[in-house]
Order: structure tokens, then sequence, then C-alpha cells
């Protein structure tokens, strides 16, 4: 099971890889960092793609399933909406938290790259993501998705 810095690793192993971190969404600090940034600085990235982390994960918008769809929102209180649906974090009917987070990973897609964030999922409460900047001319997007997901799985924390 690879650590931090493995993991960075092979995720600039990826075809179009540009660069990598593993940044907490709560505070916008890069826990650690491989290959360029965007911008030139890795904490700055951080705290900017840890802002579009914290609305995905926190808005009610993303971790709907949409199984409702057309039949309203469901409350913010836990109770189902109009379609049954019960709020996010509401406990299934078997009394348990649905597992993992509401959402699995977010792409955006910019003129001449793709950043892929992917939410790791930890046995504490886990506030950290995987942030993968690749090009577009030389990256495969699937290819980043699965790659990322099998290393999100592994990423020992600790």
């Amino acid at each position: 099971m690879p650590g931090i810095d493995e993991c960075l690793l092979e995720a600039m192993s990826l075809p179009g890889a540009r660069g990598a971190s593993l940044v907490d969404w709560t505070s916008g600090l890069a826990l650690g960092t491989a290959g360029d940034s965007p911008v030139g600085d890795h904490e700055t990235t951080a705290a900017e793609t840890a802002e579009l982390a914290r609305a995905a994960a926190e808005y009610d918008s993303f971790a709907s399933d949409g199984s409702a769809a057309g039949d309203g929102v469901p409350a913010r209180d836990g109770t189902p909406g109009p379609g049954g649906v019960p709020a996010p974090g509401t406990p299934a009917p078997g009394g348990e938290l649905p597992k993992g987070p509401p959402v699995e990973d977010l792409i955006l897609t910019t003129r001449s790259g793709y950043h892929i964030l992917r939410f790791v999922e930890t046995a504490f409460d886990s506030s950290v993501f995987l942030h993968l900047w690749l090009d577009r001319d030389q990256g495969n997007l699937a290819l980043a998705r699965i790659r990322l997901r099998d290393l999100a799985e592994k990423l020992v924390l600790g």
C-alpha cells in the first residue's frame, strides 16, 4: 500500500501528467506534491482546488443521487423529499449511512488540460482528495480516472 509520495509518483507516470497533489479540502493545504503547478505554486493551486472540492462535497445539489428527479429536493432535516429520497447523510433503510463520499471525483476541462479531483476515503473523517493535472493533447482522461480511483483506494495516510 503506497504512501503519499509513492501515490503521487505513480500518478505522475500517467500519460500527459503535468502535476499531482494530495490536498486537505478543509484547510486548503497540500499534503504532498509532484510535478508542476498550473500557476507555478502548489500551495495556491491546493487552496483553489480545495474550494471546488468543498463545494462539491457540501452542496446538496451534488450530494443528491437524483433518484427523485422531477419530484423535488430532499429536505435538509433528513426527512424524505416528495420522491421518498432521504437527504444526503441520512441513514439508509438498514440504519447505516451510505458508504463513501457523495461525490467520487470532479473533472474540470480547460483549453489546454484536464483537472481531476478524486476524493479519498479513509477510516477517519476524510477530507482529502487527489488532484491530477493532465495535458489535454497527451492525457487520457478515462485512464486517469480509473488509475486515480485505484490509487485513492490503496493510499495509506497516517
